[in-house]
């Protein structure tokens, strides 16, 4: 196995490849503190990977480092690539449009000054990509995400929900590897979350993007995701367990197997929660 240059395996990629992985930061008084340490995983293409854990246990860190947004202080992050019989890691060393964060907060994402049909135009415009190709791609994802009646409107005029839903039209159309969600629903009533959540299994089935998915619920884990990995609470975090979800979708969180899946993780987070009211 040997290295290449980053982004040069994008159609040839297995997995995206955490390897003891830290990342430490330093504090106003000058003394560094780890933020997550140790952290190995290995995301396979087309998962849905959930990271799982308390606030503050360095999920977004996590995130960050994958986005290449921040450089990590110990371990590193690649692409397992294959070509033929060849192998070999590309390392993840800066951010690219191979992996693309959708944020928590849509309203300081989107470009409020364009409509929601431009902002899904804005980054295939920069690429100086064909015009029709754009046209007929940004209407076809505009109606994934249930936008297509509102083309013609402005960020201001749109409901939580419909924002992050053009957050995540203007992200599929620049064909990302991976996107990044970073609690992307949590700011968002009950309701709305509940229906996002549904639209998102249904885009991901549809689209087989790979997503890397960030939350502090354990049901949305649940819900969306084909792994969780569950965190370890911060500082020097480091991932607890891994576990697989193979349940049907759509899933309820009424169904015995889903009942199941959220003993077992309730069970891995008691201990933490313990020892954090203890602290």
């Amino acid at each position: 196995m040997h290295e290449g240059a980053p982004g040069s395996c994008a159609p040839s990629w297995s997995s995206l490849r955490l390897e003891h992985l830290g990342k430490e930061f330093e504090s106003l008084e000058g003394a560094s503190y780890a933020a997550v340490r140790d952290i190995t995983l290995e995301i396979m293409r087309g998962d849905f990977y959930c990271l799982l854990g308390p606030s503050g246990c360095g999920k977004s860190t996590v995130l960050n480092l994958i986005a290449g947004f921040e450089e990590p202080t110990a371990g590193r992050v690649v692409f397992e690539c294959s070509s033929g019989a060849e192998r070999r890691a590309v390392p993840i060393t800066g951010p690219g449009t191979d992996r693309i964060m959708i944020f928590q907060d849509a309203s300081a994402a989107l470009f409020p000054w364009l409509n929601v049909r431009d902002n899904v135009r804005f980054g295939p415009s920069l690429q100086h990509a064909d015009a029709l190709a754009t046209e007929a791609e940004t209407s076809r994802y505009l109606r994934m995400v249930g936008l297509s009646e509102h083309t013609g409107k402005f960020p201001f005029e749109l409901s939580g929900g419909m924002k992050q839903r053009l957050q995540i039209a203007r992200s599929l159309v620049m064909h990302p590897e991976i996107l990044l969600m970073d609690e992307p629903f949590a700011a968002l009533d009950a309701i709305t979350k509940r229906s996002l959540q549904i639209e998102l299994s249904r885009i991901w089935a549809e689209t087989h993007n790979t997503i890397v998915y960030i939350t502090h619920d354990l049901i949305e884990a649940l819900l969306l995701g084909t792994r969780v990995a569950v965190m370890t609470p911060g500082p020097a975090a480091r991932i607890k367990r891994e576990i697989s979800v193979d349940l049907p979708r759509p899933r309820t969180p009424s169904s015995p197997g889903f009942v199941d899946a959220v003993q077992q993780l309730e069970e891995l987070l008691r201990d933490d929660a313990h020892a954090l009211l203890h602290t």
